[in-house]
């Protein structure tokens, strides 16, 4: 895999012990991957990634990993906050919401596989901690978006996705209120900041993220029996992936 050198001032090293030990995904979320280029080195931007992948699959390194980019901004996941400091960030070129969302074209998308291909071989990276920009900030991050192929990346061992029932099952129902409560118990699980106190999002926030990686048929921020049971489905694959580790 060819990496075109890139450099950005904006990045500055990593807290010491710091285990980095996840990728978080972005999209550039600008007219163009020109535009998003320039200001990822732009010093006045103060932001960067580690990477960024093209729609041609042209990829571009930014930053070094052994160093820490300005991609996560505030962020929480898993108990951990200022996860610049954990993770390599990727950005992958997209108009993104604002400016006309697209599909992700193959191109960019192998790519992309080859590049978390080459991070894998480096760093120890347990595969549920492939998560996007939304799950850690979804208070006010939308990326990469419910056109991302999170099941491509799984696939090939970047992710998890949903299993069982809960892959195909459709009904929109609603569900009782105890299973709405151990609902979010299992988000908190998975990753997600559910605190009422001092929250990361509001809830219909967080279940739009979680919609928007794991159930992206249907992102209406309300958890319905579909949802529901994707919500325990992943839960329960991390809970296994912890205990191996």
């Amino acid at each position: 895999m060819r990496v075109i050198p890139h450099p950005s001032p904006n990045r500055d090293a990593r807290m010491g012990g710091a285990a980095l030990d996840m990728v978080i995904l972005h999209y550039t979320g600008m007219e163009t991957g020109e535009a998003a280029l320039a200001r990822l080195v732009d010093p006045s931007a103060a932001v960067s990634a580690h990477y960024l992948v093209e729609e041609d699959g042209r990829v571009f390194r930014l930053v070094d990993e052994a160093e820490r980019a300005w991609h996560a901004g505030v962020s929480y996941w898993q108990g951990r906050e200022v996860l610049n400091h954990h993770s390599i960030g990727i950005e992958i070129v997209n108009p993104g919401h604002e400016f006309g969302y697209r599909p992700f074209p193959e191109a960019q998308i192998a790519a992309l596989l080859a590049l978390l291909a080459d991070i894998a071989a480096r760093h120890a990276i347990r595969r549920d901690l492939y998560i996007g920009h939304s799950d850690v900030a979804p208070d006010r991050k939308t990326d990469p978006g419910e056109l991302f192929p999170w099941e491509q990346l799984a696939a090939a061992g970047f992710g998890i996705v949903p299993e069982g029932e809960s892959a195909v099952l459709a009904d929109a129902g609603d569900i009782p209120a105890d299973q709405l409560a151990a609902c979010w118990h299992q988000l908190a699980e998975i990753g997600y900041r559910i605190d009422a106190n001092d929250p990361y999002g509001k809830p219909a926030d967080i279940v739009a993220a979680f919609q928007r990686h794991w159930r992206r048929g249907g992102v209406t921020g309300q958890i319905d029996r579909g949802t529901a049971a994707a919500i325990a489905s992943v839960r329960d694959q991390i809970i296994r992936l912890k205990e191996a580790s």
